[in-house]
């Protein structure tokens, strides 16, 4: 048993390596077939639907007088 990293053999280094080695490119691979829902309603040329919403008139509210509360 190795408790430290300053201690150990060699193989025990590549053994760290090696771990380390197979997560990153367990990672990446993910990473890169990794989707985001359906990609082809993404571009720009595929119809949306939604509700559009307009900004309307500019309104004031005052907390100090409730007559000038529009």
């Amino acid at each position: 048993m190795n408790f430290s990293l300053f201690t150990c053999d060699r193989t025990t280094h590549l053994k760290i390596v090696a771990v380390a080695l197979v997560a990153a490119i367990v990672i990446a691979v993910g990473g890169i077939y990794a989707r985001v829902g359906d990609a082809g309603s993404l571009t720009a040329g595929a119809k949306t639907s939604g509700t559009v919403v307009k900004a309307g008139k500019p309104a004031v509210y005052s907390i100090r007088d409730d007559s000038a509360l529009r």
